[in-house]
């Protein structure tokens, strides 16, 4: 085995090819030629803790996606009634069709009741530039500011974190995991205090706590948001509601399948 210093230098001559830090009396001396890159390892070993500590304080901003099975919702409520007469909404904007839910108009959907803590589960499918979102505890639902919207889209609108799967404009998914246009997708949301969780068929693709929102117009990631309030702020008790139809094509989004389960 070659000592830990072979090949630092030219057997020829080490002390013309060896740093002078390695030297004693102008003669190359392998103890402090191990020394020193034993200094250098630690000094390496070191500044990647340093800058892995930093990612993991930063939230690296998105954690890995994870393999999460959906519950069994044998049981659970409703979310809307079969004749939607538990919602609020402007007549006829919304309709029921075979166990399937679609907006008929813009117009949002609401729970009339309020839910603080709760597992949401819920299948959707979209058509070609579908843009609709699911709302969460919303404090005013006269502003669609005041309210978390998990995004349910084709494509992307452009707007930051404007993906399917992503808490509007404060934080993207892990990574894609919508099906095709026209395919089911299966959601299944936890509010739990500060803490907001999506499984995204069948994974986790995001599980945050809204302290780390601790400014307005800022995100943990230091990203512009278009909120007024720090997320920490936001209530966390309100209604729930599904965006009507939005953008430019005005595609229709199904839903289907919508249980609650409330949380202590």
């Amino acid at each position: 085995m070659l000592p830990m210093w072979a090949g630092l230098s030219s057997p020829a001559n080490p002390a013309h090819t060896q740093p002078r830090t390695h030297l004693v009396g102008g003669v190359f001396n392998p103890a402090l030629a191990s020394a020193s890159m034993l200094c250098q390892a630690a000094a390496m070993k070191t500044n990647t803790c340093s800058i892995v500590a930093a990612l993991l304080f930063a939230g690296a901003l998105v954690s890995p996606a994870a393999p999460k099975a959906h519950p069994d919702t044998t049981g659970w409520e409703n979310l809307f009634a079969a004749d939607l007469s538990n919602a609020e909404m402007k007549s006829c904007s919304w309709v029921v069709a075979d166990g399937v839910l679609v907006a008929k108009t813009h117009d949002t959907i609401w729970t009339k009741k309020s839910y603080d803590n709760f597992v949401l589960d819920l299948e959707f499918k979209v058509a070609k530039e579908s843009n609709s979102g699911v709302f969460l505890r919303s404090g005013n639902t006269k502003d669609v500011l005041a309210a978390l919207e998990v995004q349910v889209h084709e494509n992307q609108d452009g707007a930051l974190y404007g993906m399917v799967g992503a808490i509007y404009n404060a934080q993207p998914p892990a990574k894609p995991m919508q099906k095709p246009v026209g395919e089911w997708n299966h959601w299944t949301i936890t509010c739990q205090d500060s803490h907001v969780s999506l499984i995204f068929n069948g994974e986790e693709v995001f599980n945050v706590d809204l302290n780390n929102w601790k400014e307005a117009h800022k995100n943990p990631d230091g990203t512009k948001n278009k909120f007024a309030k720090a997320l920490k702020d936001f209530a966390r008790k309100g209604p729930l509601g599904l965006q009507g139809l939005h953008g430019k094509a005005q595609a229709p989004v199904w839903y289907r399948n919508l249980k609650i389960k409330e949380l202590k």
